[in-house]
């Protein structure tokens, strides 16, 4: 008689587990397609911390900096940089805590120190209680768009203040 009541129950607690399992398969299907058509739009995508820490990174953000993401975590971020771009970079996070969201393009620094042109975008992220919990940076490779920018400005002999203006954004 017990394991007729236990067989009950166990049929019970199945249905149960079924029925919220359902509930919840649309959510997580959401979650994984929001994940999915992000990563499609802006290749690198990495979660920073209110510290201003890495917390997480994807492949892609990290293969652009040409590491793993594992070594990047607990760096600072704004350390993808040359130091002469931070007080630009400081600016444009000021400008993200503001409205939200900033976008900018500049020079980056690789983790093997070689330069890379970078797409940013900043994207406050907050908590249900509106706290400021951290923010989302979001980062495509530019670098041979802006090589091929220059060699068609140099192969066109375009005038003089051409060059120095696109040699002026590079430099910051």
């Amino acid at each position: 008689m017990l394991w007729l009541y236990l067989l009950g129950l166990l049929t019970a607690l199945t249905i149960v587990l079924r029925r919220v399992l359902r509930r919840q398969a649309p959510l997580n299907d959401e979650l994984y397609s929001k994940r999915v058509a992000i990563e499609h739009v802006q290749s690198g995508v990495a979660w920073i911390r209110a510290d201003g820490t890495f917390g997480s990174v994807n492949r892609s953000f990290a293969e652009t900096l040409r590491c793993s993401p594992e070594s990047l975590a607990g760096q600072e971020w704004y350390q993808m940089f040359p130091a002469a771009e931070r007080p630009r970079v400081g600016e444009a996070y000021r400008q993200m805590l503001l409205g939200g969201v900033h976008s900018f393009d500049g020079p980056g620094r690789r983790m093997d120190g070689s330069p890379v042109w970078l797409n940013v975008k900043l994207v406050a992220a907050h908590d249900r209680k509106a706290r400021f919990v951290g923010h989302h940076c979001l980062i495509e490779d530019k670098t041979r768009e802006r090589e091929l920018e220059q060699r068609i400005l140099t192969m066109s002999g375009a005038p003089e203040a051409a060059r120095r203006r696109a040699g002026s954004a590079v430099s910051g």
